[in-house]
This record gives C-alpha cells, sequence and structure tokens, in this order.
C-alpha cells in the first residue's frame, strides 16, 4: 500500500492511496481468525471456530473492521510521512475520495492541523478611540432621576382626577363572561400610572378617575399573554379607587445620598462623582460593544494572515446554516433539504463569514496565549451565577442548560475576549 502527502497549505495535508482489495482480504482473514477464537457458534467448540464459518456470519462488519484498519494505517503513514503530531491534528480527517473498485480502494483523506499563526506587531492592528465624556447636563438628569425614584410617596393633598405618574390605590376584579377569572383580583394594590405594569388599556381606563370612584373598564389580553386561558379573551375590570399618592419633592443632600447608595459615609460629592462614573461606564459599555469590538475583530482579521483547517470552516458553515434556518417556513427548509444546489448556495453564501469567524476565533486563542490570559471554569460559573440572579432566574438551572447544550465554551471564549481585548485596549493592565 502506497501512500502519498500533499501539503495544500500550512493547516491542510490531503493523503492520497491506493489499499489493494487483496490487501483487505487479509486483513478480513486475519480478524476471521482472531474472531473464531473468540465467540461459540453452534456446531462448533468456543474458540475454534473456523475462519471460513465465521466470515459466513460476520462478512459485512469483517469488512468494515478490515477497511477502518486499512484507513488508519493509511493516516498513520500520511502522519509520520508529513511529519504530523498528534497534538497538531484538529478534528477528525475528511474523505475526499473513497472509490471501492473490483481490484482495489481508492482514497484521498484531507489532514487538517492547528494553524500556524504569526503573532507580531499585532498591537499596531489595535484602532484608536477617544474615552467618552458625561455632560454635567447627563449628570444632573441622572441625579433627578435618582431623587425622584428615591422620593418618598405622600396621599394627594387636593381634590383633582388620576392622572399619568401619579401612584393609585384601587381595589380590582376582573371577569371573563362576567364570571371571575383566577388572579385577577386585588385590594388596596398600587399601580403608578403611564408605568405598562398592566395589560394595554387598564392603565389608560383609570386616567380621570376620582377618589372614591368605581368604574368598569373593558380590556383585551394580548395574543402571547402567558396564562393560557386569557389569550386574546376581553375582561372587563371592576375597579375602585380608594386614593392617589404622588411623590414628595426631595431635594438631594448628604442623607438621600446615603439612603440611595446604602453608603452611610455617602455625601453629595461623592454621590455626584459615583453617577459621573458610572455614566462613563454605561458609555464605554455601549461603545465597546457597538464599535469597539467589531472594529478590533475585523481589524486582527484583516491584519492577521494564516491557513485556516478546512473541516473546522465547514463545521462553522454547518452553524450559520442552521441559524438561517431558524428564520425560514417550513416550506423553504423542505425546499433546500431536497435541492442539492440550493444547499450547495446556502453553504456558499455563508462560507465567507464562517471563515471570518473561525479566524477571528484562532487569533483570540492565539494572541491570549501570548499575553498569558485565561478564563477559568470558576469565573464562567461565577458569571453565569451572576447573568441569573440579574434575570430573576435559578442559578443552577441556567449553568445545567448551558452544561446540557454545549454552550459553556462559547459563553469562555466570549468572556477571553473581552479580557484580551481589555487589555489590547490598555484597560487591563498585566
Amino acid at each position: 500500500m502506497n501512500v502519498t502527502t500533499t501539503k495544500l497549505n500550512d493547516a491542510n495535508v490531503l493523503a492520497s492511496a491506493t489499499i489493494p482489495q487483496s490487501d483487505i482480504d487479509a486483513r478480513i482473514d486475519k480478524l476471521a481468525a482472531q474472531t473464531g477464537k473468540q465467540i461459540k457458534i453452534d456446531g462448533f467448540r468456543k474458540g475454534k471456530v473456523p475462519p471460513h464459518a465465521v466470515k459466513k456470519l460476520y462478512g459485512e462488519k469483517l469488512a468494515e473492521d478490515a477497511e477502518g484498519e486499512a484507513i488508519r494505517e493509511v493516516l498513520a503513514e500520511a502522519y509520520k510521512s508529513a511529519g504530523i503530531q498528534q497534538n497538531d491534528i484538529l478534528g477528525d480527517p475528511m474523505f475526499k475520495k473513497y472509490d471501492k473498485g473490483a481490484d482495489a480502494i481508492d482514497v484521498e483523506i484531507q489532514i487538517c492541523l492547528r494553524p500556524a499563526i504569526n503573532t507580531r506587531d499585532y498591537q499596531s492592528a489595535i484602532p484608536p478611540y477617544n474615552e467618552p465624556e458625561v455632560s454635567r447636563e447627563e449628570i444632573q438628569e441622572r441625579i433627578d432621576t435618582l431623587v425622584a425614584e428615591a422620593s418618598p410617596l405622600v396621599e394627594l393633598g387636593e381634590a383633582r382626577p388620576l392622572t399619568r405618574g401619579d401612584v393609585a390605590v384601587i381595589d380590582f376584579e376582573g371577569f371573563l363572561d362576567n364570571e371571575p377569572f383566577e388572579g385577577g383580583k386585588a385590594d388596596h394594590y398600587e399601580l403608578e400610572i403611564g408605568s405598562g405594569q398592566f395589560i394595554p388599556g387598564f392603565e389608560e381606563g383609570l386616567e380621570g378617575m376620582s377618589i372614591g370612584e368605581e368604574k368598569r373598564i373593558t380590556v383585551t389580553f394580548p395574543e402571547n399573554y402567558q396564562a393560557e386561558n386569557l389569550k386574546g379573551k376581553e375582561a372587563v375590570f371592576a375597579v375602585k379607587l380608594h386614593t392617589i399618592k404622588v411623590k414628595k419633592p426631595a431635594s438631594l443632600d448628604d442623607a438621600l445620598a446615603q439612603k440611595i447608595t446604602r453608603d452611610e459615609n455617602a455625601n453629595v460629592e461623592s454621590f455626584t462623582q459615583g453617577v459621573a462614573e458610572q455614566l462613563k461606564t454605561e458609555k464605554f459599555a455601549k461603545l465597546y460593544n457597538e464599535e469597539l469590538k467589531p472594529a478590533i475583530t475585523e481589524a486582527l482579521v484583516e491584519h492577521m494572515h494564516f491557513d485556516l483547517p478546512e473541516n473546522i470552516v465547514e463545521q462553522e458553515v454547518d452553524n450559520l446554516v442552521n441559524e438561517k434556518a431558524q428564520s425560514m417556513t417550513r416550506d423553504e427548509i423542505k425546499a433546500i433539504q431536497g435541492d442539492e444546489a440550493k444547499l450547495n448556495a446556502l453553504r456558499d453564501e455563508v462560507r465567507d463569514d464562517a471563515a471570518r469567524s473561525v479566524k477571528a476565533t484562532f487569533i483570540v486563542d492565539a494572541l491570549a496565549r501570548t499575553e498569558k490570559i485565561s478564563v477559568s471554569d470558576d469565573e464562567v460559573s461565577q458569571t453565569l451565577y451572576y447573568e441569573a440572579i440579574m434575570s430573576g432566574q435559578n442559578p443552577e438551572e441556567l449553568v445545567q442548560y448551558y452544561t446540557r447544550n454545549n454552550l459553556l465554551p462559547a459563553v469562555k471564549m466570549t468572556m477571553l475576549e473581552d479580557k484580551l481585548y481589555r487589555r489590547l485596549l490598555g484597560l487591563d493592565k498585566q
């Protein structure tokens, strides 16, 4: 069996071989003899089953095993011939050709390798940026909002209709077809008018009511409402307005600053500085996510040149095609599945994006190693726990979901990328 290797580029090697059928037959005979020593067949003593009997029962499986054994030898010889180390190989080899003839099997197998990446001079590719500035007006606007939110509620001291921004203290009960429904009743419920807490039409229907007034409000539940029995249904709510509460105007002083920040040492000056820093952090986060991060990725992809392992690119093509399929109709998916040309056209459509995504991932990995940056499993877990707490989810269930759907590597890569980019932007010193 003669094996030849062709270096397609730095990340892909093609192994070619012709496996004579006589070689496969010899392997089948050997495997049949070995199997005969291990199995029991009626009419023969255990361990004494002749090869011809084994081949009669297991001929197809023996042929598959013999061919697999031959392919492994082809690959072993190719690795040796091309000087390929096991830790250089990425993923499974790709069969480019597997032609079974009467006398031989012609095979071509593409071996995909970890790309060699020159990380010199990568800092020069990082685009410059201006740190966001925060105006006095923006700081004062945020302070006014925080002060208003922290201001106490007091009962309205005048007789006037309920209006937007007021807090209504109400009793209400909902009815479907004149029958009350579960979860549709509350007493002395405090509702800020205009907050959007209730379904559309309810808060608007309360506007203009006077203290002590009773009213019936007709509303329609949205089609996507969480309760199945209420989706799209028209309901009538009987409402009584007990009182109206409004925010008592407050001004910022040390005591209010301490209340808002929950810091007994806070004062007006430190509170104002904290607001300015928070606004700047928010602005930079927006700048980073919307502009800097994609700009850095694009710059590094354009700046660094290396070959990509084809199998990894094909995997990413699969991922992008699957993502596109999520937004397709059943008829569109069916049409593509039944038409190889359309499927290939769709794969070609996403191939450039797939290649750039794969390249960016290899760059991040290489530069992170150069910068000695890493992300531990504990850091990933902590991030997911924080995300769960902030979104009101169960942390354990969220981690299990990410684990079950093999999403943890993607989370880790995103965290690694952010750590690296912060370092490259000079925000995270070693």
